[in-house]
């Protein structure tokens, strides 16, 4: 008689197939996530300037990982213009006007490099140019809901300032600035949010934010969102200009110091998730 097998899979076996696969699927993506920050940092520094030829075989024994990982951390790099890749030359490293500098991972790589304050100083300058007039747009447009939020937001950093607390401060600056801009009405400045949000937190985990917030730069923001919530646009643009510049003043001892006093810090690269701090 013929021998009959069961060749069905139990439920423990099939837990046991399926968390290790988990575990393979969340190894890959640490060791991609490693060798992509590593090549991003060594892009940004200029460790791998413009023009260098880096080579998929060489990469894999620098970081010792499989071809896989290296090519979907190239994949990713190429897409943010970084780098193109060309056969029997190798992947080519682009100047800098090729990058995608609002991709936020590559404003954390500028960040972490040698060229933060650079970086910092091309950001803030960007704000100072959106900020005022989404402010004042936002007190044109913004429904009664989010002008009312901006105000208790702004109540609510006064005392996060006052107490002292750090990060609950940054938090609630982060979401006003980033209510200012979507409350603005124009979808290409509510998707700068994410810049805006870039540096606020570059500014705090490098140390170059004050440990305490000065009580004008607390006013202002509450001038903001009064003059958003009473409809005043000239007044919210004055305000969040006046928040700009108080930034840049705040900032021009760092740039006037130069590269060297703003890398002298033990900070190292920023991880998602960390402290965050405001302007």
């Amino acid at each position: 008689m013929r021998k009959r097998y069961d060749l069905s899979v139990s439920n423990d076996a099939k837990e046991m197939t399926a968390d290790a696969g988990d575990e393979l699927s969340s190894r890959l993506m640490g060791l991609h996530a490693h060798v992509l920050d590593r090549l991003g940092l060594a892009l940004c520094s200029g460790e791998l300037s413009a023009g260098s030829i880096m080579r998929i075989d060489e990469l894999e024994q620098r970081y010792d990982v499989s071809r896989s990982v290296v090519r979907e951390a190239l994949r990713v790099l190429a897409s943010m213009g970084m780098i193109s890749s060309r056969r029997r030359v190798g992947v080519k490293v682009l100047p800098q006007s090729e990058w995608n500098l609002y991709d936020p991972q590559l404003i954390r790589w500028r960040l972490a490099s040698p060229g933060r304050i650079a970086q910092l100083r091309s950001l803030t300058e960007l704000r100072t140019a959106v900020e005022p007039e989404a402010a004042r747009l936002a007190a044109i447009r913004a429904p009664l809901t989010g002008a009312s939020e901006l105000m208790g937001l702004a109540g609510k950093l006064w005392a996060a300032g006052q107490e002292g607390d750090r990060e609950r401060f940054l938090e609630l600056d982060v979401e006003f600035h980033r209510l200012v801009l979507t409350n603005s009405g124009n979808e290409m400045f509510g998707k700068l949010h994410t810049l805006v949000e870039e540096v606020l937190v570059g500014r705090t985990h490098y140390g170059l934010m004050p440990t305490h917030p000065h009580v004008e730069a607390l006013q202002f923001h509450v001038d903001v969102a009064s003059a958003i919530q009473r409809g005043n646009p000239d007044d919210a643009q004055a305000s969040m200009l006046r928040i700009m510049q108080r930034t840049f003043l705040e900032m021009s001892s760092i740039w006037e110091g130069g590269e060297a006093d703003a890398v002298s810090g033990t900070a190292g690269p920023l991880i998602r998730g960390g402290p965050k701090e405001t302007a």
